[in-house]
């Protein structure tokens, strides 16, 4: 009885992937294609739900003009009305089988930089086309076996150079600009990049602007921003140094693009990689 109800729009339902803000997300049948997709379902049902239906709306036009390998597709948007209302809709997007970062288990340090290599590749095709993300942080990542990622959640998109009515972004991973509601730019993107990046290698959240709270609500004093590290001993001096450039409060401090940030990225894979190459025929040649 339920599968019959939930074969809605041209969908045909498979099983449910998930749940989010007023959406449930499920693997489904594009029935026009027979194409499996992941099927973002969103009701409305308060006067607060504008909100998410302007999310969904800019995450299916920003994603449909981007053809990269690292951002999830979305293939339509389906508006259903209920007098002259829109009071339902349907997303299809690519379907992707992985876990966020977040939910990752432990990765080494070269699947780590590997993982964000990748990310900051999408981002760039993001910035190419004229669009910031706004919300990369580790639940915005999934990953599969196969260590391939795509970057999720593009309802917090913008065009490069929009100031923002209300403060949006996630307080652990958020941007100067975002708070104060400044212009938003390719910087902003990596801020919240390098944000993700010293949570993933040190296991902590780097100090923003909006101060945490203890269990009664009231406001931490921040702590310090410690270079990563400094809090993880063994981590090489130039990974530690781009994600400090990374989080410079100031934009102008920060890496100047996406593709210096995917060059310096590059030169520590090699590093890591090579060293391991050279270490394997270096054992090869002595036995």
């Amino acid at each position: 009885m339920v599968k019959d109800i939930l074969d809605i729009g041209g969908f045909s339902i498979i099983k449910r992937l998930g749940t989010g803000a007023r959406s449930t997300i499920y693997l489904a049948t594009d029935l026009e294609d027979n194409k499996e997709v992941a099927l973002k379902r969103i009701i409305f049902e308060k006067p607060e739900d504008t909100r998410i239906f302007e999310q969904v709306d800019t995450e299916y036009n920003v994603a449909v003009g981007i053809d990269n390998p690292y951002v999830r597709k979305c293939y339509k948007l389906k508006k259903i009305r209920s007098m002259f209302k829109v009071k339902e809709m349907l997303l299809s997007m690519e379907y992707f089988d992985g876990q966020s970062l977040e939910d990752c288990p432990s990765l080494s340090l070269g699947d780590v930089l590997l993982v964000f290599r990748m990310v900051a590749g999408g981002l760039d095709a993001m910035h190419q086309h004229g669009f910031v993300h706004c919300d990369i942080k580790p639940n915005n990542i999934l990953i599969n076996k196969n260590g391939l990622i795509k970057i999720i959640d593009l309802g917090q998109s913008c065009k490069i150079g929009t100031t923002k009515k209300r403060i949006q972004g996630t307080p652990d991973y958020i941007a100067p600009e975002q708070v104060h509601r400044k212009p938003l730019t390719p910087k902003t993107d990596i801020y919240n990049l390098g944000a993700t990046m010293y949570w993933a290698l040190t296991g902590k959240h780097a100090p923003t602007l909006i101060p945490k709270k203890n269990k009664f609500g009231l406001p931490i004093a921040p702590e310090p921003k410690r270079a990563p590290h400094e809090i993880k001993k063994l981590l090489p001096m130039g990974i530690s140094k781009l994600v400090m450039d990374c989080i410079e409060d100031d934009p102008a401090m920060r890496p100047q693009n996406m593709s210096t940030v995917i060059s310096r990225l590059d030169v520590m894979v090699h590093s890591i990689f090579g060293n391991k190459i050279k270490t394997t025929k270096n054992a090869s040649n002595n036995n």
